[in-house]
């Protein structure tokens, strides 16, 4: 166990989220399905070549659940990504991490699985932010936290079929699968919406989406796998600092103290969940 080894990693892989998160929030006029195809078609290079290189099936054993894991994904990734011409990106961030707590909701009645009282108990502290944020942060936009709530509810949909995937598929043969569906969804959604790249830096940046967010995807699974879940879990969460950082100095975004107060709320929530499952079973 490389507790330092696996922080080095998180920091990459956080970095590389909240730096796709900046290009999603500059292309502000590039259509939320426009994003999710070059999203998907640059980190498609990279998974196919993976496997190819390794020599691994590109079809899995179990392609019925591997599709549904793909189209359920890109669902989350589109509302996530329309999200964010509504609201603050820190914020989109921060919602979309409420993930877990719907995927533990959906894991009573799919998995059968139990929640302890603890665990509600962390999970009402995490949606509290959302009411902070909704009920008493006036500027932001309610139809974006709605699109991001959705979102959340979506990803932890994913989470539950992951889950049921279990060991039987290669995680890349997963990752591919979402990333061609989203490849082909965001395609024939953006023929409608096509908005094309302004010069050669949107293009650059709009390129760049895939490799930001394979990297992070990379170096986050490296992070698990040198050191515990409750080491770190916890340090996903840099993510939404380093978005919101990037919201206030190069965007101008605005976080009124009601925003920041819940957001807090939400990641506190989530981290003491991590930790209270973690030390259970330990």
């Amino acid at each position: 166990m490389d507790v330092k080894l696996a922080i080095k990693f998180m920091l990459i892989s956080t970095l590389s989220f909240a730096c796709m998160n900046s290009v999603v929030r500059y292309l502000v006029n590039i259509s939320a399905y426009q994003i999710v195809f070059f999203r998907s078609i640059s980190s498609l290079f990279l998974t196919v070549g993976f496997l190819y290189k390794n020599k691994i099936p590109m079809l899995g054993n179990n392609k019925k659940i591997l599709i549904l894991r793909g189209f359920v994904g890109v669902i989350s990734m589109t509302l996530f990504f329309m999200a964010t011409k509504y609201i603050p990106i820190g914020t989109a961030v921060s919602l979309r991490y409420l993930a877990p707590i719907f995927a533990a909701v959906f894991s009573i009645f799919l998995l059968k699985e139990k929640i302890k009282f603890w665990q509600w108990i962390f999970f009402l502290l995490a949606f509290s932010g959302v009411l902070v944020l909704k009920g008493l942060d006036r500027e932001l936009n309610s139809y974006g936290l709605l699109l991001a709530v959705i979102s959340a509810v979506f990803s932890g949909l994913v989470y539950i079929i992951i889950s049921k995937i279990g060991k039987r598929e290669h995680p890349v043969v997963v990752v591919n699968y979402f990333m061609c569906i989203a490849t082909l969804v965001g395609g024939i959604l953006s023929i409608n919406n096509w908005v094309n790249p302004e010069g050669w830096l949107e293009w650059l940046l709009i390129c760049s989406l895939g490799v930001f967010g394979y990297f992070g995807q990379v170096y986050m699974t490296k992070a698990f796998q040198v050191a515990s879940t409750n080491q770190v879990a916890p340090l996903k969460y840099l993510e939404v600092i380093f978005t919101v950082l990037v919201g206030l100095f190069l965007f101008g975004e605005i976080y009124t103290l009601w925003s920041i107060l819940g957001m807090f709320m939400i990641i506190l929530g989530l981290i003491l969940n991590v930790w209270y499952k973690s030390n259970r079973l330990n």
